[in-house]
């Protein structure tokens, strides 16, 4: 499946942070990058996320990339032999299959780029992201602005009365908070 050029230059890379903080800003740039380097692509996203496009991987200030929407990550197993580097946004969506799909290509010699969010809109580790900045060579933690005081933002606070896990949304739903704003925002929803 992959060939003998790409022995021992796998890695794991994880960008992560909050809504509205750049991660698939920066996992497109470095993707681009590699495509001006010449290197062979492939660029996948959950199905589920159609929020700006069935297709593309694109950000909230509408960067885009071409990619596969997959239901499972067991679906990146199947990229070309020649496949270089394999970006992945969204990663907090798929389940803890994609740690072993993720390290069974860097194992393999594939860069593997891994975009997500690193806490739900409680403030705990979400999905398999814990783990996957575990095992990865770099981790880049990103962070938005707090739309209240103006300090580095780390929280995905949700907006909305919802409390299923996964709410797909944009500025209509979540806000990039810091840690203070976000505890105060959390200690008055308790009190209503």
């Amino acid at each position: 499946m992959f060939s003998e050029s790409n022995k021992k230059k796998g890695c794991i890379e994880v960008i992560c942070g909050s809504m509205f903080s750049g991660k698939t800003e920066e996992l497109i740039r470095r993707l681009r990058r590699a495509q001006f380097a010449n290197q062979k692509v492939a660029i996948y996203k959950p199905a589920i996320d159609k929020r700006y496009s069935e297709e593309d991987v694109v950000s909230h200030n509408n960067t885009h990339i071409p990619s596969i929407a997959i239901t499972s990550p067991a679906e990146m197993l199947t990229i070309d032999a020649g496949i270089q580097v394999v970006g992945i946004d969204e990663a907090q969506f798929f389940d803890e299959s994609i740690v072993n799909v993720v390290e069974y290509l860097a194992n393999h010699g594939v860069r593997v780029i891994v975009a997500g969010l690193d806490m739900d809109y409680l403030g705990k580790p979400f999905g398999a992201m814990p783990t996957l900045m575990a095992i990865a060579e770099d981790v880049q933690k990103v962070h938005a602005i707090c739309v209240k005081c103006g300090n580095l933002a780390g929280y995905s606070h949700r907006i909305v009365k919802n409390k299923d896990l996964v709410l797909l949304g944009e500025k209509d739903s979540y806000e990039p908070l810091c840690r203070e704003c976000f505890n105060k925002a959390n200690a008055s929803r308790r009190k209503a």
